[in-house]
């Protein structure tokens, strides 16, 4: 990779994404970019981080064959991409690990970030104990509630939990909070945000973070089947997990797919599906398609999945949705908990919830004739067995 490598700052024919960030973020950004071009112009850097996704990540992960699923739905093949194997338990790793790396390379001994579901909290507290670095990490007070496995994890890595009560106290306030805080540290702090979104040049640092799970992906599935998949599926919160898998196949002939939260209801507020019942606006430093109520608000949002409960949609994963490259689908709460099930009962394999949303959309694709198909387990569903015992009755 080469200095000229592409980060754009914009994306698809709606020009979303961009800086909007205050003044006192300006600067660091800038710096920013420059040390991301630097660092993935550099073998030594790249070598590193590879080592360390080796070694410490466990990465490649697998790629699974799901037959006892596939035969259930009718679909000749089925293979799960599993994320849910890296240390710490999600795709986050691969993003919080690749930043915490670049930010000790520019001198920062400050780490701060946001968590909704808690995976990304943890992730970057695995990180910054690996390496060293002192971390904070911002969770609204219901995320904290309903994934307090993942606040005693990050709490046993040494990490700093600042709980969010503004709002509904999920992912949107954390992110507020999370972004004050670096803009009064930015001298000796890095934010390293979880999702591809923000402010230029965050929506690109991540995508390019995750694109492994899709490059591996991609070899895997042709070494398994001498072929591709007709399609490939991912959930799709703020879209790392969702570009991470997807954009590897962006120049295949086949279905990219990404499924979003519908919740439990169509009414704004009751879910968190963008594409259906988003307009364009401007949250958290990027222009993208965002949940707003007649006044232009961000809207509340609902989901059961606390990584997916969110009312932006990552602005280069909305461009490729809304330029018909990427299908978007949602999945509502009880689909995604019947899936879930599924999974449990004939593979053996406990999803996240997240990952749940694209396993409730398999019965539908079957209907549709699908016959290969590829998905992402963004992660395991350890960290939601209170909602699985609460919800299933077992």
């Amino acid at each position: 990779m080469t200095d000229s490598f592409a980060l754009p700052t914009r994306f698809g024919a709606q020009q979303l994404g961009g800086c909007y960030a205050p003044e006192t973020l300006m600067q660091p950004l800038l710096d920013l970019e420059a040390a991301f071009r630097a660092a993935w112009a550099d073998p030594a850097f790249l070598a590193e981080l590879k080592a360390e996704l080796r070694h410490f990540v466990g990465r490649p992960t697998p790629l699974t064959p799901a037959p006892r699923l596939a035969a259930e739905l009718g679909i000749k093949a089925l293979y799960l991409k599993r994320e849910d194997l890296t240390h710490t338990g999600a795709h986050k790793i691969n993003n919080a690990l690749a930043q915490a790396l670049l930010a000790r390379r520019m001198g920062k001994t400050e780490i701060i970030a946001e968590t909704g579901a808690g995976q990304h909290g943890v992730a970057t507290a695995a990180a910054c104990a690996r390496l060293g670095l002192s971390c904070t990490v911002y969770m609204g007070v219901t995320d904290m509630a309903r994934q307090a496995p993942n606040v005693a994890r990050m709490r046993l890595f040494g990490t700093k939990v600042e709980p969010v009560a503004a709002g509904q106290g999920t992912l949107k306030e954390a992110v507020n909070e999370a972004l004050r805080a670096w803009a009064g540290r930015c001298d000796r702090a890095h934010y390293i945000l979880g999702s591809a979104l923000g402010p230029h040049p965050f929506p690109t640092m991540v995508r390019t973070f995750q694109t492994v799970i899709g490059e591996e992906a991609r070899g895997q599935v042709l070494e398994q089947s001498g072929d591709l998949p007709e399609i490939v599926i991912a959930c799709a919160g703020g879209g790392s997990n969702g570009l991470g898998l997807l954009v590897p196949f962006l120049g295949d002939g086949l279905r990219r797919i990404a499924v979003e939260a519908g919740g439990h209801g169509k009414a704004l507020g009751e879910h968190a599906a963008r594409l259906d019942g988003g307009r364009m606006g401007v949250l958290h430093g990027c222009k993208t398609l965002l949940l707003q109520d007649e006044h232009g608000h961000t809207a509340e949002t609902a989901s059961i999945s606390a990584g997916l409960d969110y009312p932006a949609l990552g602005p280069e994963l909305a461009a490729l949705a809304l330029d018909g490259r990427v299908e978007m689908r949602r999945a509502s709460d009880d689909e995604a908990l019947v899936g879930a099930r599924l999974l449990c009962e004939t593979e053996g394999i406990l999803p996240a919830l997240e990952s749940s949303h694209a396993l409730a959309l398999l019965p539908a694709l079957a209907k549709e004739g699908a016959a290969t198909v590829l998905l992402g387990l963004s992660g395991r569903g350890d960290k939601d067995l209170s909602t699985y015992q609460s919800r299933l009755g077992i």
